[in-house]
């Protein structure tokens, strides 16, 4: 059987655009990922940059100013400086743990984006338990940090890992509860058809009205999960020096840094899709394309103006955050613990018992 030349290129050529067809799918299927993660980046460095401008003014003081325009780039160098700083190792320590913990706490609070929408479609895993898939993987991050001080061989670095881990477990309880008050009243766990239901009613419509109560508490709980004055005890100068980052060093250092700023911008951006209404304007029923008359081919002006809503109302509460830590001192252990015990979680379990009954009622 003989197969001419041109039957031979042709097959040739079929698989080779089947082929190049899986490498564009491949590389199409990393360009959101890598575009989020881009964006978080930039979001990071502007938190630090607004943290030192805002603790200046408060302080009266003069902030960053030489590093690029209104030393907006310090950050960037100060990251610079940390990556080619020497990494060093304890002796008596556990190195694997002691080098695993600022990975894990990193990648935990990294795949908590997945599934905050900055749009009706810019999200990466639409998930019907979004909001609880947040709430089981960030509770990841504390064994890192425990993994950290335990790894460390340092008496200040285990407190410190103990601390965090305390902290943690005392406060994700009555964060989980109003997230499932948010749940029952929105009918739906994903964070896409929480925005929706919230837009329904426009300004009116926000689950900070609805959930008053359960708003102050998600509000203190997720700084307290951010380890943010007045509830940094884990990482205490005056008592444990740096807590479970004592020994740390060069871009294992910068990591932690990196983590707990990451964990401050996302749970500023949960804060905005539960209970600000996320990417939609307060009018109910007015979406951004009609408002400004444009068609189907302008709904990329819609989006880019969904993301900056969103972005405002999380940088919102960045401020409200940032501006606490400069404000109020740091409590004692027993002090946060009961807080997080004796008063928070009661607090969420009326405030979840009178969402249930409501909703109950308007059967």
């Amino acid at each position: 059987m003989i197969i001419k030349t041109t039957e031979v290129q042709a097959i040739n050529s079929f698989f080779r655009l089947e082929s190049l067809k899986e490498v564009y799918g491949i590389i199409w299927m990393f360009v959101p990922i890598l575009t989020l993660v881009l964006g978080i980046t930039i979001g990071v460095l502007v938190i630090v940059w607004l943290e030192r401008e805002i603790s200046a003014g408060i302080q009266q003081r003069i902030g960053p100013e030489y590093a690029g325009p209104l030393g907006i780039l310090q950050a960037l160098a100060d990251g610079t400086k940390l990556l080619f700083k020497e990494n060093l190792l304890p002796s008596r320590g556990d190195t694997r743990l002691f080098s695993i913990g600022p990975s894990i706490a990193v990648i935990s609070i990294l795949l908590s984006y997945s599934v905050i929408p900055f749009g009706y479609r810019l999200i990466l895993a639409d998930l019907s338990i979004g909001v609880f898939l947040w709430i089981a993987i960030s509770s990841i991050a504390p064994f890192g940090l425990l993994m950290s001080g335990y790894g460390s061989n340092n008496k200040y670095s285990f407190l410190g890992g103990l601390r965090a881990a305390a902290q943690s477990i005392s406060y994700e309880i009555p964060l989980t509860l109003c997230v499932l008050s948010i749940s029952l009243l929105s009918n739906s766990s994903s964070t896409v058809d929480i925005v929706e239901a919230q837009s329904k009613y426009g300004f009116g419509g926000w689950n900070l009205w609805r959930q008053p109560i359960g708003f102050i508490v998600f509000l203190i709980s997720s700084l307290a999960e951010c380890e943010r004055l007045p509830f940094d005890l884990p990482e205490a100068e005056e008592e444990l020096v740096a807590g479970y980052q004592t020994e740390y060093s060069g871009i294992k250092f910068g990591l932690f840094y990196v983590a707990s700023y990451l964990n401050l911008l996302v749970s500023s951006l949960f804060v905005a899709v539960l209970y600000l209404g996320g990417w939609n304007l307060s009018s109910s029923y007015i979406f951004v394309p009609e408002l400004f008359e444009i068609d189907k081919a302008g709904r990329v002006f819609g989006t880019i103006i969904g993301i900056f809503i969103i972005l405002a109302k999380t940088y919102l509460f960045l401020f409200i955050s940032i501006t606490t830590r400069w404000t109020l001192p740091r409590m004692r252990m027993d002090q946060l613990l009961n807080l997080g015990w004796k008063f928070l979680l009661p607090i969420a379990l009326g405030n979840l018992l009178l969402t249930t009954s409501f909703q109950l009622l308007s059967l």
